[in-house]
């Protein structure tokens, strides 16, 4: 038995959410998600009653048989649910941070404008649904309420000029943290 995937996922209370087979639609009020779970997995809907004495809807997903597959993807897709009712109530959102002299970025209309040190201006369009800002010519926010999304988009700024080691210089995560080397000795 997987411990997370034996976790029944609650429904926000701001979420209206329909399940249709194996295809689930999630509508909340930063917008709508749908996916597919995976076939060897069941998902079902079931009305609780919660400690105040209210209603409150949860889904709860299963293997459908004991095989080794069914039992790796059911905590698998139980993650990818609540990933979906996270996404359209709450959002999610990536925080970037630019180092270097000289290095800025800007926006124009939908298309980023990076300048990381090249003999060019690196443009990115940024794809629909997501929501990028910039907050300082140094620093990025980039939001949306599909998880994948905002992360795979995160990722390929940041691939533009990955942090190098000697100066730290380049695009990072707010969050990250880089190992640095100490240069030549002369």
């Amino acid at each position: 038995m997987s411990r997370i995937g034996s976790n029944p996922v609650s429904v926000p209370e701001d979420v209206e959410v329909h399940l249709n087979g194996q295809d689930l639609k999630a509508k909340g009020k930063l917008g709508e998600l749908s996916m597919t779970i995976h076939g060897e997995v069941s998902a079902v809907i079931e009305d609780v009653a919660n400690d105040d004495g209210k209603s409150k809807k949860i889904i709860r997903l299963s293997p459908k048989s004991k095989s080794r597959f069914a039992q790796q993807i059911w905590p698998t897709m139980r993650t990818l649910v609540q990933n979906v009712f996270d996404g359209v109530s709450k959002g999610y959102e990536k925080k970037l941070e630019i180092h270097g002299v000289g290095y800025r970025a800007n926006l124009q209309g939908s298309t980023l404008v990076l300048a990381l040190g090249f003999s060019h201006e690196v443009r990115y369009d940024i794809p629909q649904g997501i929501k990028v800002e910039v907050v300082k010519n140094t620093a990025l926010t980039v939001s949306g309420i599909d998880k994948q999304k905002v992360g795979q988009v995160a990722a390929e700024i940041r691939g533009f000029k990955k942090p190098e080691p000697y100066k730290g210089k380049g695009i990072r995560y707010a969050d990250e943290y880089i190992l640095r080397k100490e240069g030549k000795k002369k």
